[in-house]
């Protein structure tokens, strides 16, 4: 990334002549961030913080989980998490039941009301990206962005 571009905050240069690796991981690692945390604003008024909308996210497209293991997927101390889910049981976005495989657990489960909030935030977050790409990209650009998305999914996977 260039120094006008680290200082300002604008995108990374375009520079195409066949950049390294290093030079397309360090730029794509600021975008990706940058995109992330205008992501993150888009749906401030959801009242979840980031790690309760990730929790939730995880119970919703996992299904039911034991504090202990939310707390690894998640690279958190299970006291973390316990204050985590506290919250959200709180809201009445997650419910506690029985394990049925192991009666001194608890499986923690999304709720409806917990679901809805999710896709609302989610939702927020696909609008203001798709109002973003209309107003900003012409058509050639949607179909270079979404060849890069496929792209980066490749990397994702592997």
């Amino acid at each position: 990334m260039s120094d006008t571009a680290a200082n300002t905050g604008d995108a990374p240069s375009r520079d195409t002549d066949d950049p390294t690796a290093e030079r397309v991981a360090t730029d794509l690692s600021a975008v990706v961030g940058w995109l992330l945390r205008r992501l993150r604003s888009s749906s401030a008024d959801s009242l979840l913080t980031p790690s309760q909308r990730s929790v939730l996210a995880r119970l919703d497209d996992g299904g039911p989980a034991t504090t202990a293991a939310l707390a690894r997927a998640e690279l958190v101390r299970p006291q973390s998490m316990r204050l985590t889910l506290g919250a959200l049981e709180t809201q009445g976005f997650v419910t506690r039941a029985p394990d049925p495989a192991d009666g001194r657990k608890s499986l923690v489960s999304v709720t409806e009301e917990g679901s809805a909030v999710l896709a609302a935030v989610r939702a927020a977050k696909r609008s203001w990206l798709a109002d973003a790409i209309t107003a900003e990209l012409d058509g050639a650009e949607r179909r270079t962005l979404a060849e890069a998305a496929e792209l980066i999914g490749r990397l994702v996977d592997t």
